[in-house]
């Protein structure tokens, strides 16, 4: 029985499951795990490869079953590159990955890793249908993800916690939720049509973007009281005002051009983030 529904063989079945990768929402969480490893103070590179693996199969699963529920369930898509079959394949090989991915963490970690990680799976398999339709769990769903990759990349290489690392999930649990309300109000005409209620069908587009903006406002706010507090480098401050920059310009497009300058945006205010933490160039100032 056929996993593509554009072809037989190897290079249709290959080109349907590579077609579940999509680097702009895989992106960041797999740089979140790998910079929250270079928050510990030593990086074992095994280990941080093992993490980053568990997060590409935890958000590799999110999108085949995704795509399964608005294709197959919901019929909200046009086309779908994999079969029913193909789908399940695709989510028995990503779960499996990721179980295998944890089963390391517990043996070369502890059971702590693999609870930080199990919930990133979770949370991916029951977005569609379950979380995507509820404002809250729809909203961020992905943000926490997010959140517990950073946490979990850090506790694999220190098996402790700190307040760093947590400080850090929090400012990206509250950034990315602001721009996942806006990415989700590029379809409030659909989503109000069959009654999904993303935060702009609750409240309404005006108001979702108020509270998009607010939220992303919060974020840049905790990491300068955090720079100013000394628990995040003081040169973090600069990765607040580079998405700030962003902010402003994203604040005058529509959706999807300020879902597109926000997600990249991210990705500079991760970039700072690191280069902030990982060099500390105003360390010989203090």
């Amino acid at each position: 029985m056929a996993l593509a529904r554009d072809g037989t063989g190897i290079n249709a079945t290959a080109r349907a499951f590579w077609s579940q990768v999509h680097p702009v929402f895989m992106t960041p969480p797999l740089a979140a795990s790998l910079f929250g490893a270079i928050l510990a103070d030593d990086i074992t590179p095994t280990l941080a490869a093992i993490h980053v693996a568990a997060m590409f199969a935890a958000v590799y699963t999110a999108h085949v079953k995704d795509g399964y529920v608005d294709f197959y369930v919901r019929g909200e898509d046009d086309d779908h590159p994999l079969t029913e079959r193909g789908c399940r394949v695709a989510l028995a090989l990503s779960t499996t990955l990721f179980a295998l991915c944890c089963l390391l963490l517990g043996v070369l970690v502890n059971w702590v890793a693999v609870a930080l990680t199990v919930p990133t799976w979770l949370i991916a398999y029951h977005h569609a249908p379950q979380l995507d339709t509820n404002p809250v769990t729809a909203t961020t769903g992905y943000p926490l993800g997010i959140a517990l990759s950073l946490f979990g990349g850090f506790y694999v290489q220190a098996a402790a916690f700190a307040a760093v690392p947590l400080g850090f999930a929090v400012v990206f649990l509250v950034l990315l939720s602001g721009i996942k309300v806006i990415d989700d109000a590029q379809d409030y005409d659909y989503d109000r049509s069959i009654e999904k209620r993303t935060v702009a069908v609750a409240v309404g587009p005006t108001r979702a973007y108020d509270l998009a903006y607010g939220l992303m406002v919060t974020a840049l706010l905790i990491v300068v009281a955090f720079a100013v507090a000394r628990l995040f480098p003081p040169t973090a401050v600069l990765a607040a005002l580079a998405f700030a920059a962003v902010a402003l310009a994203a604040r005058r497009a529509g959706p999807e051009l300020a879902t597109m300058l926000l997600i990249r945006g991210s990705y500079v205010f991760l970039a700072v983030l690191v280069a902030a933490v990982r060099f500390e160039p105003l360390a010989g100032f203090a």
